[in-house]
């Protein structure tokens, strides 16, 4: 039997004692106890208030602390999505990882190789982070479009406000009215405010929620003037105007950076073709006249 194959049957069952000790050893009876007290009356008329079944507990410390805590950052920048809760993706990733190492076993038992080994094994690592990824270019996404639609709604907001309204009035209604994950965002921070939070602490939270840099200039200018007494029609269009002003300058980048991407395949791909189009009867007519 080749060496390889010996490691591997060898690591395969030292990990087995540790994965059953994590799997079957549940928290301490203190623990459960307090946590039960903690919870008592508060589960029972909630339907979003249930425990954690026992497969999100055993996903749960199959993950590590770093990654589940960055895994929350990045889910709360997608927008806490429904369809992708936080629990089913930590379940989702010892499953993605264990079925492609499963696979990959059953590969390994036909053909064994060392190439084909480590094939297994990055295969699986990346099937482990395949939610990661999803997640965060899901909340990439969602950041890139609040910030296309913040100068717009700058200039709802100031227009509301010069019509009358108080800036949370004016932040309802664009918040009514508006139809992306901006929106959203101000009507979240809104039932943060009638929840109980201050104003200063509800535009943190929505500044904490979001990567935009442009909306959390907006939220201190806001806060500053909120603290200072300063008119916020003021602030709302002199914001709006710097962020259509950046929109336009990224706009611009973006024009600039297009012949340097096209360049690469410009000279990988097109030019080629076109010397072989151009020089090739050429070539075959001076290669007949020498034969």
């Amino acid at each position: 039997m080749p060496p390889f194959i010996i490691l591997a049957a060898a690591g395969v069952a030292a990990s087995v004692p540790l994965l059953a000790w994590i799997l079957l050893a549940g928290p301490g009876r203190s623990r459960r106890q307090i946590r039960d007290n903690l919870l008592h009356g508060l589960a029972a008329g909630s339907e979003t208030a249930k425990p954690p079944s026992d497969l999100e507990r055993y996903a749960r410390r199959l993950t590590l602390p770093a990654n589940a805590a960055r895994l929350d950052r990045w889910h709360a920048l997608a927008g806490r999505p429904k369809a992708w809760p936080l629990p089913r993706l930590l379940v989702l990733k010892p499953v993605l990882a264990g079925a492609a190492l499963l696979l990959g076993l059953l590969l390994l038992a036909g053909r064994p190789s060392g190439p084909l080994l480590v094939l297994v094994l990055v295969v699986s690592a990346v099937a482990y982070f395949v939610p990661d990824l999803l997640l965060y270019s899901r909340g990439q996404e969602r950041q890139a479009a609040i910030g296309l639609e913040l100068p717009d709604t700058l200039d709802q907001m100031m227009i509301a406000v010069e019509a009358g309204l108080g800036f949370d009035s004016a932040m309802a209604r664009a918040g009514e009215n508006g139809k992306g994950p901006l929106a959203e965002e101000l009507v979240r921070a809104l039932q943060d405010m009638r929840v109980g939070l201050s104003r200063k602490e509800a535009y943190r939270a929505l500044g904490e929620r979001t990567s935009v840099p442009d909306l959390r200039t907006f939220i201190r200018s806001v806060i500053q003037a909120d603290a200072y007494g300063i008119s916020i029609s003021a602030v709302l269009r002199t914001q709006a105007q710097e962020m259509r002003l950046k929109r336009r300058q990224r706009a611009e980048e973006k024009a600039m950076q297009i012949p340097v991407k096209v360049l690469f395949p410009l000279m990988l791909f097109i030019l080629p073709v076109l010397l072989i189009a151009v020089l090739g009867p050429t070539v075959l007519s001076v290669v007949k006249s020498f034969s």
